[in-house]
């Protein structure tokens, strides 16, 4: 879809794709409205309203927080929506296409990545040299240093690994003591290896599981990755999609190995609500963007040359992007779920294709195709674990936007208000795991309840917002 030339056959596979799963033997509709149906029965035997309230009874949000942030984000992005579809109807003009005076659904992709080219074009290849493994790890374990006072070290041989390529490492305190392990496994083994990126717990933090019951057993994480394997004398070289990957996956780890609580039921990541797991690791996320954290690690493998400027503010640039479209999208996606778990009654008047159209009205600049049947294929909501909690996605992106909102408050520059306020995050965010709310967390470190300002302003929305 960003790169087939042909008009016909980007119309041909747009119009597959929204179909999937909605006819004859394979049409999911009725199969949908009896998950629905006893999703709702589910709620009913259990005292609640609905299923979207079963939902939030184990999540930070509420119902009406949810929907509230939907609609504050959904103000603020609506007219930076309508300004991306002028810009790209004046650019597919400019380039003396026909195409220009009847943009379809099956266009978008395509000149916005022909857009995204003339203006940001970085070429993920050429940056690898910028970006070796062995200089990547030591500009993050030197962060989480000045952030979090830990220092990393490797701990190889301490421990059997089951590839040769497996690193392990011990983080130690302040006073060099051991507080936590975790192994690194960075390279694709296609063979043997899943693709993708995750962390998870080897072992969790516990007191009861102690050998001398006196100190908790400390916790040992793993991080996996599939990045380009070492060539001969050429290290691991990355892309910055992959630095990303291995900050947020740091960020995760970090929650499991900092954690203070001994009761292993609820320590590191433990019972930590869905809707607030990936604070930490899209907290990571944003020092990527941070201009001496990624000049500390941008070094040409060879000549030890930075960046270039002019590629880190295309970096930084092509972040914002078409924004306000991208947050749309994903604001559609949320509001149906919760409309279909909320208000959505089966057998009623109402289809769920009436519900979703509704939705839509808000939602996209371009009304859905009527024989658009996109919620067939919504297995998020209907079989893969996000009922009623597809908002979370947004939500954890306020909260991480919101936490790194106060370094940024404290000052950047400042290395004293940045080690301060980084003790404040490892004392609450990363320290208290699944032990207390997630609201008394996130209270306690910000001195406030999470505001959606900071991720409109990385954005680029805020102005917008502001004045609409």
């Amino acid at each position: 879809m960003q790169h087939a030339k042909s008009r016909t056959l980007r119309e041909e596979v747009y119009l597959a794709y929204v179909n999937r799963a909605s006819s004859g033997d394979l049409d999911n509709t009725a199969i949908i409205d009896q998950i629905l149906k006893l999703r709702l029965e589910k709620a009913k035997l259990l005292g609640y309203s609905n299923y979207a309230e079963v939902s939030m009874a184990t999540k930070m949000a509420t119902i009406e927080k949810a929907e509230e942030l939907l609609e504050k984000l959904r103000s603020a992005s609506w007219n930076p929506a309508l300004q991306d579809m002028e810009d790209l109807k004046g650019f597919v003009k400019n380039q003396g296409s026909p195409e220009a005076d009847n943009l379809n659904h099956w266009d978008i992709s395509f000149w916005s990545e022909r857009l995204r080219e003339l203006k940001y074009e970085i070429n993920e290849e050429e940056l690898r040299p910028y970006f070796s493994l062995p200089k990547v790890m030591d500009g993050l374990f030197s962060l989480a240093n000045k952030l979090f006072g830990v220092n990393v070290e490797p701990a190889d041989g301490l421990a059997p690994v089951w590839n040769s390529d497996v690193r392990l490492y011990r983080v130690n305190d302040s006073s060099g003591s051991p507080i936590a392990f975790f192994y690194f496994d960075p390279y694709s083994r296609p063979s043997e290896k899943q693709g993708g990126a995750w962390m998870d717990e080897v072992v969790g933090r516990s007191r009861i599981l102690s050998q001398d019951g006196s100190s908790p057993r400390l916790p040992v994480a793993h991080m996996v990755c599939n990045q380009m394997p070492p060539v001969g004398d050429k290290p691991s070289l990355m892309t910055f999609r992959e630095v990303e990957t291995v900050f947020h996956e740091f960020g995760h780890a970090l929650q499991h190995m900092l954690t203070r609580q001994d009761e292993g039921l609820v320590a590191g990541i433990r019972k930590v609500e869905w809707d607030a797991v990936e604070l930490p690791s899209q907290f990571m996320e944003n020092w990527c963007y941070h201009r001496d954290t990624l000049m500390s690690i941008g070094k040409h493998y060879e000549t030890g040359e930075c960046i270039p400027e002019d590629i880190y503010q295309k970096l930084l640039a092509a972040r914002t992007f078409r924004a306000g479209s991208q947050s749309l999208r994903q604001l559609r996606f949320a509001t149906v779920d919760l409309e279909l778990h909320t208000k959505y009654v089966p057998g009623g008047s109402e289809s769920i294709y009436d519900v979703e159209r509704r939705v839509c009205e808000k939602t996209q600049v371009i009304p859905p195709l009527p024989e658009d049947k996109f919620l067939c294929s919504f297995s998020h909501i209907f079989a893969g674990g996000y009922a009623a909690g597809y908002y979370s996605y947004k939500w954890a992106e306020v909260l991480s936007a919101d936490a790194f909102s106060a370094f940024e408050d404290a000052g950047l520059t400042d290395d004293k208000a940045v080690k301060e306020t980084g003790h404040r995050f490892r004392e609450t965010i990363l320290a208290l795991g699944g032990g207390k709310s997630p609201l008394e967390v996130f209270v306690e470190f910000r001195g406030r309840e999470p505001s959606p300002e900071a991720l409109l302003r990385h954005n680029g929305l805020l102005q917008v917002a502001a004045s609409a």
